[in-house]
């Protein structure tokens, strides 16, 4: 690909690392940017750097944040005695969506995963652990995705927090075996989650 502009051409680099933008997307993006107003490219640019400078996780859930707690987490109509525990905020948000669920959430930042060199020191686990023992929590509720390695987070949270809590549930199976939360549509996914079952039964007792 032929650039007449050293600026065009580095506009076009970095544009081109963000996941699902080839090169000659890139390139359409930075041509309609050209043609914009300045101040509208202004406007964009320093939203972009903001998502770095002033955006922050959220102390409790970890959840993004504009400060040191999450929208969510300082709600006080919030039922503080249940936490969900997903894998990263795209599955929050589905769950937001649904309109179903109305307790506190849980980031875990990602699934424990070995053989991509994720284990427990990589994920919010000892924080989640915190959580629990510090609080009064009646329920967790485990809605990682249903993969090899969605289940063995799940058995390594239940056995650190089984002894903690009253209930620990997970999101009933209506959501596809080895399919993410975000690419599930919004009332199967509510359904699952109204539909929660005890993890012990399902997935412990069974084995």
């Amino acid at each position: 690909m032929i650039f007449y502009s050293k600026y065009i051409e580095n506009a076009v680099n970095e544009i081109s690392k963000l996941p699902g933008i080839g090169r000659r997307t890139a390139l359409r993006l930075v041509l309609h940017l050209i043609k914009e107003r300045v101040e509208d490219v202004c406007a964009f640019t320093e939203s972009i750097t903001n998502l770095k400078s002033k955006l922050f996780f959220c102390k409790k859930c970890f959840n993004f944040s504009d400060e040191t707690y999450c929208e969510i987490c300082r709600q006080i109509k919030r039922d503080a005695s249940i936490i969900c525990v997903v894998q990263d905020v795209r599955d929050l948000i589905a769950i937001e969506n649904t309109a179903q669920y109305n307790g506190l959430y849980h980031v875990l930042g990602g699934v424990i995963s070995p053989i991509d060199g994720v284990g427990t020191n990589q994920l919010t686990l000892t924080e989640l652990f915190q959580r629990v023992e510090n609080k009064k929590i009646d329920e967790v509720i485990l809605a990682l995705p249903a993969t090899t390695e969605g289940d063995t987070t799940n058995f390594y949270i239940y056995k650190n927090v089984k002894e903690k809590v009253n209930k620990v549930t997970t999101i009933a199976r209506g959501v596809g075996i080895g399919e993410e939360l975000e690419y599930t549509d919004e009332i199967t996914l509510g359904r699952s989650l109204h539909s929660r079952i005890d993890f012990e039964n399902a997935y412990i007792k069974r084995e």
